[in-house]
This record gives structure tokens, C-alpha cells and sequence, in this order.
């Protein structure tokens, strides 16, 4: 790919090596800018560079701005999320919780660190979040957040604990029983398969990644559909979503 700035051309070359000039003001530019961008924001660890109020929240800002549209929308009353890591997702949910006036955050780590948890108990925002420690596929603690859903409740699952194949399906397994219509349960980080070969990377991804999983579980489960999120307003061009989390939205029909 080669970027003009005087043309205002991008030069993609195609796999029958015929080279094509996309316009700047095109659709298809941004994409091909973007596929580029999100290489080079993996390799520089872009997304280790943002907080949400306080707390370093690692997530593309993108997925982010989607995803609060999705949950504004919604309007769930308890959001789930497996991984925690320096809780700025958590925090980033309980503030839209707070700003919606409904709602609360279940997270679940596998391990959550001392320090991480003294923040985001001192947080004032952590009224609005519970926190289970342990494996998030193991059925005792599966059960203790169904526990945690009162009859008639609505509900939203974000999937950011670990990312092997298997163990996003065991999660897709266990936590999709919980979604209301509607709603959805989200495996986050597919982005995996497409970054093989850059640094913290695995030449299994190709495969052993959330999308493999996600493709798995909808094979078993019609009650699922794969659905990019509405958008909502757009007076662009540009319908596709830059993102760490290509085919992540499972929406409960």
C-alpha cells in the first residue's frame, strides 16, 4: 500500500498484482488506511496509552464510543464482564450506569491484584461494581453471578478474560443463557487471527482466536445471530467499524 498525499490517492496492490488508486474521500481508502493503522497500533501498543477517569482501560477508543451506543440504547441492568485487569472497563461501564441513572457491573478475573482492587474499591464509582475472583468458565462461579440477576432483569456480557478459542466458547456457552432478547453478549479481541506474525503474538492465531470460537457456538445456537451494532447517526461515508473486535457481537433474537 502507498499513501499519495499529492494525489490524494491510496495505491493498494491487489492479489493479481494489478494496482489500484483509491481516492482519499472513498469508503474503501479508509479501509484500506485503517487495516494498515490497526497493524501498526497493535506492533506500538497503541491502546496501553488511555485511561477512563483514572483508571488505564487498554481498549481501542473506537470500540469503546460503539459500544457505549449499543448500551446506551439498551439500557441493561446489569452489565457482565469477564477480565478486569486495571478496571478501567469496569469503571467505564459504572460511569454510564451513573450518567443512565440504571445498571450495574459484575466483573469477573481470573486473578485481580491487590493493587487493582484497592483502586477500583476506592474508586467513586464502585458502588456500582461487584467484583467475583476466579476462573470465569468454572460452574460455581458461573452460578454465583446468575445469582446476581434478579427475575425480569436485563443484561449485556463483554468477553476480555482469555482469548484461546476454547475458552471463549466455554464462556459463550456459559454466560449466553443470560442474555435477554435483544441484547447482546460481545467476544471481544478477534483482531487476533489478522496480527500473526506481529510482536505478543502466536502462530496459532490464526485460528485459536475469538472469531473461531464465535463461528463454533453459532453453529448449536439459531438463538444467536451474528449483528454489527447500529449506527446510529452517520453523516459519513464510512459504514465499517475500526476495531480490535471484528465479528464480536452476538445479539440474542
Amino acid at each position: 500500500m502507498k499513501i499519495d498525499f499529492e494525489k490524494a490517492v491510496v495505491e493498494v496492490t491487489g492479489p493479481d498484482g494489478q494496482v489500484r488508486s483509491l481516492p482519499f474521500a472513498s469508503a474503501e481508502a479508509f479501509r484500506e488506511v485503517s487495516k494498515a493503522w490497526l497493524r501498526v497500533g497493535w506492533d506500538t501498543k497503541y491502546v496501553y496509552g488511555f485511561t477512563w477517569l483514572g483508571r488505564p482501560i487498554i481498549q481501542l477508543p473506537d470500540d469503546m464510543i460503539r459500544l457505549q451506543e449499543i448500551i446506551y440504547r439498551l439500557k441493561p441492568d446489569v452489565i457482565i464482564e469477564t477480565g478486569i485487569a486495571h478496571g478501567g472497563s469496569l469503571i467505564y461501564s459504572a460511569s454510564l450506569c451513573q450518567l443512565m441513572g440504571t445498571g450495574r457491573v459484575i466483573g469477573i478475573d481470573i486473578e485481580i491484584r491487590p493493587h487493582n482492587r484497592q483502586a477500583i474499591e476506592a474508586h467513586p464509582l464502585s458502588k456500582y461494581i461487584q467484583m467475583f475472583e476466579g476462573s470465569s468458565i468454572e460452574p460455581g462461579l458461573v452460578q454465583s453471578v446468575r445469582n446476581e440477576i434478579k427475575p425480569g432483569e436485563s443484561t449485556i456480557v463483554l468477553l476480555d478474560s482469555c482469548h484461546t478459542a476454547d475458552h471463549v466458547l466455554a464462556e459463550l456457552e456459559a454466560y449466553s443463557p443470560m442474555i435477554t432478547p435483544g441484547s447482546y453478549i460481545v467476544a471481544m479481541d478477534g483482531i487476533m487471527q489478522d496480527v500473526v506474525g506481529a510482536p505478543r503474538t502466536a502462530p496459532d492465531w490464526i485460528t485459536n482466536n475469538p472469531q473461531t470460537a464465535v463461528k463454533e457456538f453459532l453453529k448449536t445456537h439459531p438463538e444467536f445471530v451474528l449483528e454489527e451494532p447500529l449506527i446510529p447517526f452517520n453523516e459519513g461515508l464510512v459504514i465499517d467499524r475500526v476495531t480490535y473486535w471484528p465479528n464480536a457481537y452476538l445479539k440474542r433474537i
